[in-house]
């Protein structure tokens, strides 16, 4: 929980040395290990990290300036600068006055490719393991691992400055800065491995990522559209899980256990992105999505149709196989289930989609209701053995027995 903001902090400690400020909270941790044990966990842990982080970058400063000096006294002819010691004041001359968001425009700076500069940050500032943002790309992990190791270079090669770009510059930088704050909530929405259903800091922190954003940006549709989108998706968690930390799936969640002020703020900030212009932007419609679900008192009420709609525009304004696959879903529930299967069948060719959990779950859905069931219980069989989520596993092999105890 402590990593990104440390390694942000550091990072601007370093002058944009993001491979050397990781390092430095590594350290960090290690020192952390050997002392808590013996002398006890301090009153304030992070306040602790974040002083013998800041300690040590401060000793390899000066490790810098003696180097330097040296090199002036030997008359050297590379002449490098000293580099400062820190200041440590929060009064930072830039457009955010945020360091993870500071960090966060540096790992999605141009001279990194866009699936660079998305997987980079999430490793930053998300915290991810390299496994879990392959599966938030749907890519081989070695590929995703190689991909971080040459962002770092690149950006060190590069000397890219800890800086947040001016507004002129913002457009190419912000695309990719608001996609890597959907996907780490994403992630912590619905964890793609582990034993939890949920990250709720990851959410929380992604929130916080793009309230800051809207907040400082109050003029872009677009930051109000993903920040409405994660509001009303962030409404539910309270009813995603039961007491045991079991999912509970949309239909049978209990609706009076959803937070109706943060919907009411979703639909504020979806209002908002639409004034202003942005009603076919991706995270408006998808904002719009979820506020079909939002509208509805009961599953029962929900508005399928419009949903698919709004999925087809979706789909024209940012083609994606995961969003053929929703608007899929959305066709079964408005239209039934032998309209939705042909669009499924074309979608499990796709090499895309291939070892994908949720296409084998959507495929158990819909043959379970077109009374296909051992074919059903098969492909609910396979989605669980796709996924890496232990509690995902457990609802979809319990679809698996129900289908052959039926």
């Amino acid at each position: 929980m402590e990593a990104p903001a440390l390694i942000a902090r550091l990072t601007r400690m370093l002058g944009g040395d993001v491979g050397r400020a990781e390092e430095l909270a590594q350290d960090t941790w290690l020192a952390a290990l050997e002392r808590w044990p013996a002398q006890g966990v301090p009153d304030n842990p992070g306040a602790w990290l974040m002083t013998t982080a800041r300690n040590r970058a401060i000793d390899v400063l000066r490790q810098h300036q003696r180097v330097a000096g040296q090199h002036a006294q030997w008359g050297s002819e590379l002449e490098p600068q000293p580099l400062p010691l820190p200041d440590d004041s929060d009064a930072l001359q830039d457009d955010i006055g945020d360091d993870l968001l500071r960090l966060m425009f540096v790992a999605c700076h141009p001279v990194l490719s866009a699936d660079a500069r998305v997987a980079l940050t999430l490793r930053l500032l998300g915290g991810l393991t390299t496994d879990e943002i392959a599966r938030a790309f749907l890519q081989p992990e070695p590929t995703i691992a190689q991909r971080i190791v040459r962002a770092k270079r690149t950006l060190a090669s590069k000397q890219v400055p800890f800086e947040v770009p001016r507004h002129a510059a913002l457009p190419e930088r912000l695309e990719s800065v608001l996609e890597v704050v959907y996907l780490v909530f994403n992630e912590g929405y619905t964890a793609s491995a582990g034993d939890d259903w949920m990250r709720p800091a990851l959410c929380e922190e992604a929130l916080r990522l793009g309230r800051v954003l809207q907040h400082r940006l109050p003029t872009w549709p677009q930051v109000h559209g993903l920040v409405a989108l994660m509001e009303l998706q962030a409404s539910r968690a309270a009813a995603r899980v039961d007491a045991h930390g079991n999912a509970v799936l949309l239909p049978d969640q209990d609706r009076s256990r959803w937070d109706w002020l943060q919907i009411a703020r979703g639909q504020a900030a979806l209002r908002q992105a639409v004034a202003l212009g942005g009603a076919d932007d991706p995270y408006v419609l998808q904002a719009a999505i979820a506020d079909c679900h939002a509208r509805a008192r009961r599953a029962q009420d929900t508005d399928w149709a419009a949903m698919a709609a709004l999925y087809a525009r979706l789909a024209q304004r940012q083609p994606s196989p995961v969003v053929s696959l929703n608007q899929a879903v959305a066709v079964s529930r408005a239209q039934g289930a032998a309209a939705a299967w042909p669009l499924v069948e074309q979608l499990a060719a796709d090499a895309r989609l291939q070892g994908y959990a949720p296409l084998a779950a959507v495929q158990g859905d819909l043959l379970a209701q077109l009374g296909r069931r051992a074919e059903a219980r098969a492909a609910f069989v396979r989605a669980a053995g796709l996924t890496g989520n232990a509690r995902e596993r457990a609802v979809l092999e319990a679809r698996a027995r129900a289908l052959a105890e039926g």
